[in-house]
């Protein structure tokens, strides 16, 4: 049987000082952070109507233009753009970015997002699975 050596009294006086410093400093995003975050969680629930325009950094004109309410995704050498154009019509689009093209999001309407608190969407039907049953002869 192993022992395993107590804490001493100072040593659990440093560990709980140090665990109430980092969750003090958890908390100290500031308010521009917690907004930018709220914003980009509404972006994703479809709610920031946004004009994405891609620009080719050599001629300096348009290449692509998306507006609508999107989400975007950056994924290096692609920008993926997810748009809801009615109630149950999402479209999802490709556009490949090179050295020389570039592109701004731009967010066309202001919403209301809190700087004090942290938006959670939690939607039942994505933690539930969507069952498809099918009869038939076997």
């Amino acid at each position: 049987m192993k022992h395993f050596k107590k804490y001493t009294k100072p040593a659990a006086i440093v560990a709980a000082l140090t665990a109430a410093l980092l969750l003090s400093a958890a908390g100290c995003a500031s308010d521009a952070d917690k907004a930018s975050e709220n914003l980009s969680t509404a972006a994703d629930n479809f709610e920031v109507q946004r004009k994405i325009v891609g620009i080719n950094g050599i001629t300096d004109k348009p290449a692509f233009q998306v507006e609508g309410r999107c989400s975007i995704s950056d994924e290096g050498r692609r920008l993926v753009v997810t748009c809801k154009h009615g109630e149950n019509d999402y479209r999802k689009h490709y556009i490949g970015l090179s050295d020389n093209t570039f592109y701004v999001s731009e967010q066309l309407e202001g919403i209301d997002v809190s700087v004090y608190h942290t938006r959670i969407v939690i939607k039942p039907e994505s933690i539930l699975p969507d069952l498809d049953l099918q009869g038939g002869k076997q």
